[in-house]
């Protein structure tokens, strides 16, 4: 029979996508779940016709507390549960302990920052975003952040110092040259804000600046920077409906 403390939590339960953590009387987290419905989901570990396994049967058994988060979408609640499963490595839960289970985003800590695909988050001083739910995703949309915005499609290391002659991205507009000594940091750092700001959820707003940056190019007869401007708009659109 379950403790009068899961019993109360059991009649509360919102019909919500969400996760939940299962902990034990003294406080250890034992399990971690995502649910379509919080309600219909925890409720069914402790029907009296629900048949457990052995493993799932002693857990259930073990279970005092119930804690609960309601998110917006059952991707939401994949993502969440992907985080608690490595923060608190419950016992019970045998998927999703590696933290290279799902890719990131990461921004480097370099003087000019390289943004890189990666499924492992190290302590270096570096931007992570993420974990996303599908690695095909995030390598396209990596791919065409490097067309809109000229940051090193490359992948390699560049100091700013004169070390090689630019290659064909920087002729395609693809890309600043710090290979070649040719870009300049406040520049490339002010596209990196809006990369940033971008994959901080914050596309709408960086829409609405270029908007404005566009317009004021118009306005000042600098067509050819409002039709680049324009370029842009359209690819960052096009990532955000992906």
């Amino acid at each position: 029979m379950p403790s009068e403390k899961v019993v109360d939590k059991l009649k509360s339960l919102p019909a919500s996508p969400g996760c939940y953590i299962y902990r034990d009387a003294k406080g250890d987290v034992l399990y971690v779940g995502k649910a379509k419905s919080l309600r219909h989901r925890v409720r069914s570990y402790f029907q009296s016709s629900t048949r457990h396994g052995a493993r799932i049967g002693r857990m259930v058994r073990r279970i005092d507390d119930i804690e609960t988060f309601v998110v917006d979408s059952e991707l939401e609640a994949l993502v969440l549960e992907c985080n608690l499963i490595k923060q608190h490595r419950p016992p019970f839960n045998v998927r999703m302990r590696d933290d290279k289970s799902y890719p990131y985003i990461t921004i480097t800590n370099e003087r000019f920052p390289r943004v890189l695909f990666t499924r492992k988050v190290r302590k270096d001083g570096a931007r992570y975003f993420g974990p996303y739910t599908s690695a095909w995703a995030v390598r396209e949309t990596l791919q065409l952040l490097h067309k809109v915005f000229p940051l090193i499609p490359c992948g390699k290391s560049w100091s700013g110092r004169d070390e090689q002659r630019p290659c064909l991205y920087y002729h395609l507009n693809q890309c600043l040259a710090p290979c070649a000594g040719l870009a300049d940091a406040k520049a490339y750092k002010d596209v990196l804000k809006q990369v940033e700001q971008f994959l901080d959820g914050k596309g709408e707003a960086l829409l609405d600046s270029m908007r404005t940056e566009m317009q004021t190019a118009a306005e000042e007869l600098d067509f050819e920077k409002a039709a680049k401007i324009r370029d842009q708009l359209q690819s960052i659109d096009a990532v955000m409906q992906r």
